[in-house]
């Protein structure tokens, strides 16, 4: 049974288009792979207690419109991605539990506004971590989840499910290379470089940012994942070259003269 819902699951998400699915045991978030760790009320069972499995699914950022960061190109993709999150995250739930398993699911974002994440930098729930513990990928000092196949250009939403779905296994072998692009690359210095989870991102830096970007109609940032040399998404797109972010090389405008024409477009 639990092998035919999972293929169930993974084949609504081929139907849907979604590269990224992972499963992990609710179980897995008492016990910490590391410290500081998720604290008991943000857990899948104090949310919905029905809870066994959580399914995270995953839809990239395309790295060439990234690239043009912050941009109001990037800022519809963003809005986009996170839009068809929520209706695919919704409909998965819905289909499960139509099948007799009750589940729900959880959006992209669970912290309503940015001034509301610079009074409390928090969501209520973290998908980072949820696709931590499905095997999706693991933390780069950028504090994102780095994932094999994009990197950290990825956005995720979770279903927390009554189903006891087969696990996939968490992945051990760290896919950051501490190059620190993103560290050098953040135009207010809010990440600190250390590894994760000692490593932290200033959040309220970060957020005051992004309320900044808003304002003028170009946020998210994104300027840190843009820089990660992580992700078969550089070879798919033919910028495994990361000299193209280094102003000196012959390359650079060749990449860059869209960012500069779309950045003056759409923003105040």
């Amino acid at each position: 049974m639990s092998e035919t819902v999972r293929q169930q699951v993974r084949n609504k998400c081929a139907d849907l288009d979604i590269p990224l699915v992972g499963f992990a045991p609710a179980s897995r978030w008492d016990e910490p792979l590391f410290e500081p760790w998720v604290p008991e009320s943000f857990r899948p069972r104090a949310i919905f207690p029905e809870t066994n499995t959580v399914i995270v699914i995953g839809l990239p950022v395309s790295l060439p419109i990234l690239d043009t960061a912050p941009s109001i190109w990037y800022h519809e993709l963003y809005r986009t991605v996170n839009a068809q999150l929520d209706e695919m995250g919704y409909r998965i739930a819905s289909a499960l539990t139509a099948d007799g398993w009750p589940s729900v699911w959880i959006p992209r974002d669970g912290y309503g506004s940015i001034s509301m994440l610079k009074e409390r930098p928090v969501a209520f729930f973290s998908h980072r971590h949820a696709a931590l513990l499905a095997g999706l990928g693991n933390f780069g000092i950028n504090n994102a989840l780095l994932t094999p196949e994009f990197g950290p250009r990825v956005r995720f939403a979770s279903i927390l499910s009554a189903a006891e779905i087969e696990p996939d296994p968490v992945l051990l072998k760290s896919l950051c290379i501490r190059c620190r692009r993103c560290v050098k690359a953040c135009p207010v210095h809010a990440l600190d470089g250390g590894d994760y989870p000692r490593g932290l991102t200033d959040k309220k830096t970060c957020a005051t940012r992004s309320e900044a970007l808003s304002e003028r109609f170009i946020s998210p940032c994104g300027i840190c994942i843009k820089v990660c040399p992580v992700g078969e998404d550089r070879k798919r797109f033919g910028r495994e070259d990361m000299g193209i972010y280094d102003e000196e090389n012959p390359r650079f405008d060749q990449y860059h003269r869209a960012g500069r024409h779309v950045r003056s477009y759409g923003g105040r």
